[in-house]
C-alpha cells in the first residue's frame, strides 16, 4: 500500500490574508463508486470501474492495482480522508477540456484566490521512457466567453511515490460580476499515461493582510482556567489594499460555524469573560472587505482566529481510610489533576496523589487538604476529615507458664472488650479474656484485644508442658556366676534424673544403662524423676545368675504339662551362643542362634519319635564346647 503526501506550491497564490471558501468542490465522501458529476461538468463519460479507460472518468475514494500496476495506488483523497472522492480522469487521445464549471455568488470588484489539488497517478516505471505527462490550464472566464485569468502548470513529472500538489492563482473580478466560468483543460495529447486525479477545488476571498494579536501576549492562544473573570483585547493590524474597508469581528466555539459579534466594527475588540465562562475554545477573528461588500460573506477575508481556552478546573476525588486506628499507616488518595500539594495539622506537607503517614498518632486526627492542579494549570482545593482512634494496650498476666503434662492453667488479658485466642488447641473458650489452657506440647498462645472502635493490640503467652517421668527397666537378663551385664533401661520426660537401687553390685546408680554383676540373682528398681516437678516413676529388671550351664537329660513332649520341652535357661547368660541338635544318622533337627527358646521335640512341624539326640553347644567367647545328648520320651 502506498500512501500519498501532500505538496503545496505557493506561486500564484493569495499572499495577504483569505476568506472563507465561497465554493469548496470536494466530490464528497462515501463508499464506492461516487456519483457521476453533474451534467455539462466534463465532456468525458462517467465510469463505474475502478480504472476508467481513455476518454472517461470515476469518482472513486480510493484506487489500486490500475492497469497491471502501471498507476500509482491511491488510498485516500488528498485530505487523508479514507472515504473522501476524488475526480479520476484518464485522459483522451486529444487535448480537451475534462472539467467545466459556473462558478455563482461571487462579488463584482474582489479578488479571489482559486486553487485545486492535483496528483500525477501514473507511475515513473511505467510507459517506457517518454511517457504522456498531464498538462493542464485552469481558465477564469466571464461567462460570455471573455478570459478573466489563466494559468498552465506545464508538464506535470512522475513520482516515484503519489504526490498531491496544489496549484492555483488570485484573480480579480470586475465590477458587478458575480458569475464565472471554471474550465480545467489538458493540453497533452493521449497515449501512455497522462492520467490524473483531481481534488478539493476553492474559490477564496483574497485581500490585504490581516495580522491579528492579543494585548500583552505573544501567542494567539491563551488560556484561563473556569472561574477566573479576566477581560483581554484583540487588535488588528490591516496592510495596504483595501479603498473604503470595512471591519466586523466574528467569534466560534468549533472554528467551523462563525457568528458576526454586531457593534464590533473596528480594529480593536475587547472581550470580557465572567467566573461562570463554560470550559471550551472561544475564537475571535477580525472580517473585512469593501465598504459596498460588507455585507455579503463571500466577499470578505478573515485574519487567523485568536484562541482563548477556558480550562475545566479539576474534578478531585479524594478518598482515606479513616476512621484509622493509631499507630498504623494512614492512606490518602487524590485523583483529577497532574500534580498535588497536601497540606494539614501539625504543619504536615506533602506531594503526590498517594499520601501514607506511617505509625498515625491521636493527635494526627483533622482535616487535611489537597490543592490539585491540571495539566492546564487549572487547580482544585479538595479536603478530606481525618479521625485516628486509640488502640488499646494488650495487657497479659504472666508472659510464661510452666506446666505438667496434663496440667492447666487459666491465662488472663486485659486492656479491652474484646478477645480472640489463637490457636484454639487445647482452651477452653476463644473469644473471652481468661480462657483455661490444657495443652498436650508446649504453644505459643496470641490474643487479639480489641476496643470499641474496633481497634486492636496483641499479647503473647507461652505455656511450656514438661512431660511426665516414665521408667522402663528393660528386659530381664541373665548371667553366670562371676560375669556382668548391662542393663537395658529406658526412661520418657525431658529434664530428668535417674537413680537404681539397691546400689549393690552396680557400676552406677546414677546413669540409664549401668552394668551389674550380682552373686545371685537380684531385682533392681530403676526411678525416674522430673526434675520439672513432674512426678516420679519406677520400673523393675530381674538378673538372673547361675552357677553352670545345667542341660536336663530328658524330656516328654506329651502336652500333660509337665516336661514338654527341652530347655536351658542358663543360655540366656551367653548373647552369642549356638545351640544344634542332631538324631543319630547325623542330620540336624534343632538349632538355636542367639535365642535362647525352647525346643518343643519337632522338626520341620513333625513330632520327632522317641530315642536319644546328640546335642552340641558352642557357648563362644573362648569358652569350651559342652556336648551331651538328650532322651526324648513319651
Amino acid at each position: 500500500m502506498v500512501i500519498p503526501w501532500i505538496q503545496g506550491l505557493n506561486a500564484q497564490l493569495c499572499q495577504g490574508s483569505l476568506g472563507d471558501p465561497l465554493v469548496n468542490i470536494t466530490f464528497g465522501a462515501g463508499i464506492n463508486p461516487g456519483p457521476s458529476l453533474k451534467a455539462a461538468t466534463t465532456t468525458y463519460q462517467y465510469q463505474v470501474a475502478d480504472c476508467p479507460q481513455d476518454g472517461f472518468y470515476s469518482v472513486r475514494n480510493n484506487t489500486s492495482n490500475c492497469f497491471n500496476s502501471s498507476w500509482h495506488t491511491l488510498v485516500s483523497d488528498h485530505t487523508g480522508d479514507p472515504n473522501g472522492y476524488f475526480m479520476l480522469v484518464n485522459a483522451s487521445f486529444q487535448p480537451s477540456a475534462f472539467y467545466l464549471d459556473t462558478v455563482k455568488g461571487l462579488c463584482g470588484g474582489t479578488t479571489y484566490e482559486f486553487a485545486a489539488w492535483i496528483v500525477n497517478v501514473l507511475r515513473s516505471t511505467a510507459c517506457g521512457v517518454n511517457p504522456t505527462q498531464p498538462n493542464l490550464t485552469f481558465t477564469i472566464e466571464n461567462t460570455d466567453g471573455s478570459l478573466l485569468k489563466s494559468y498552465n502548470t506545464n508538464t506535470l513529472s512522475v513520482q516515484t511515490s503519489p504526490a498531491w500538489q496544489q496549484f492555483g492563482f488570485f484573480f480579480t473580478t470586475p465590477a458587478n460580476v458575480s458569475n464565472v466560468v471554471l474550465r480545467i483543460f489538458n493540453n497533452a495529447p493521449g497515449g501512455c499515461g497522462n492520467d490524473l486525479a483531481l481534488d478539493d477545488i476553492t474559490f477564496k476571498p483574497c485581500g490585504p493582510q490581516l495580522s491579528s494579536s492579543i494585548s500583552g501576549f505573544s501567542s494567539s492562544e491563551v488560556i484561563i482556567c473556569e472561574g477566573q473573570a479576566r477581560s483581554f483585547e484583540f487588535t488588528c493590524s490591516v496592510s495596504a489594499g483595501f479603498n473604503n474597508p470595512s471591519f466586523l469581528w466574528q467569534q466560534s466555539r468549533d472554528g467551523i460555524t462563525w457568528s458576526d459579534i454586531p457593534g464590533a466594527t473596528t480594529t480593536r475588540l475587547t472581550q470580557d469573560f465572567s467566573s461562570n465562562a463554560v470550559p471550551g475554545d472561544y475564537l475571535f477573528r477580525l472580517s473585512s472587505a469593501e465598504a459596498g461588500n460588507m455585507n455579503s460573506i463571500g466577499c470578505r477575508i478573515v485574519s487567523k482566529p485568536l484562541v482563548i481556552k477556558v480550562n475545566a478546573i479539576p474534578k478531585t476525588a479524594l478518598e482515606s481510610n479513616s476512621p484509622i486506628c493509631e499507630n498504623n499507616t494512614l492512606e490518602m488518595d487524590a485523583t483529577g489533576g497532574l500534580t498535588y500539594q497536601w497540606n494539614g495539622i501539625n504543619n504536615f506537607s506533602a506531594t503526590g496523589s498517594s499520601i501514607s503517614i506511617n505509625n498515625v498518632k491521636l493527635s494526627q486526627s483533622g482535616k487535611y487538604y489537597v490543592l490539585v492542579t491540571s495539566d492546564a494549570g487549572c487547580k482544585s482545593l479538595d479536603s478530606v476529615s481525618v479521625v485516628v482512634n486509640p488502640s488499646p494496650v494488650a495487657g497479659i498476666s504472666f508472659s510464661v507458664e510452666n506446666i505438667c503434662e496434663g496440667e492447666d492453667v487459666q491465662l488472663e488479658s486485659s486492656g479491652g472488650i474484646n478477645y480472640q485466642w489463637m490457636p484454639e488447641t487445647g482452651l477452653s473458650a476463644t473469644n473471652i479474656s481468661n480462657p483455661i489452657a490444657s495443652p498436650e506440647l508446649t504453644t505459643l498462645y496470641n490474643v487479639i484485644v480489641s476496643n470499641q472502635f474496633a481497634c486492636s493490640d496483641t499479647a503473647q503467652v507461652t505455656v511450656n508442658v514438661a512431660m511426665r517421668p516414665g521408667a522402663n527397666a528393660g528386659p530381664d537378663k541373665w548371667i553366670i556366676k562371676g560375669n556382668s551385664v548391662q542393663l537395658s533401661a529406658s526412661a520418657a520426660g525431658l529434664n530428668a534424673g535417674y537413680s537404681w537401687f539397691p546400689d549393690a553390685f552396680i557400676n552406677s546408680t546414677r546413669v540409664l544403662q549401668p552394668t551389674v554383676n550380682p552373686p545371685q540373682d537380684t531385682s533392681y528398681i530403676l526411678q525416674v524423676i522430673s526434675n520439672d516437678g513432674c512426678g516420679t516413676a519406677m520400673d523393675t529388671v530381674r538378673v538372673f545368675v547361675y552357677k553352670d550351664v545345667f542341660v536336663p537329660n530328658a524330656f516328654s513332649p506329651n502336652d500333660d504339662g509337665l516336661n514338654d520341652t527341652w530347655n536351658i535357661p542358663a543360655l540366656a547368660a551367653y548373647p552369642e551362643f549356638e545351640l544344634t541338635v542332631f538324631n543319630r544318622a547325623g542330620q540336624v533337627v534343632f538349632q538355636n542362634k542367639n535365642d535362647n527358646r525352647p525346643w518343643n521335640g519337632k522338626f520341620k512341624g513333625n513330632l520327632l519319635p522317641v530315642g536319644i539326640y546328640i546335642y552340641v553347644i558352642d557357648i563362644k567367647g573362648g569358652g569350651e564346647k559342652i556336648k551331651g545328648t538328650v532322651a526324648l520320651l513319651r
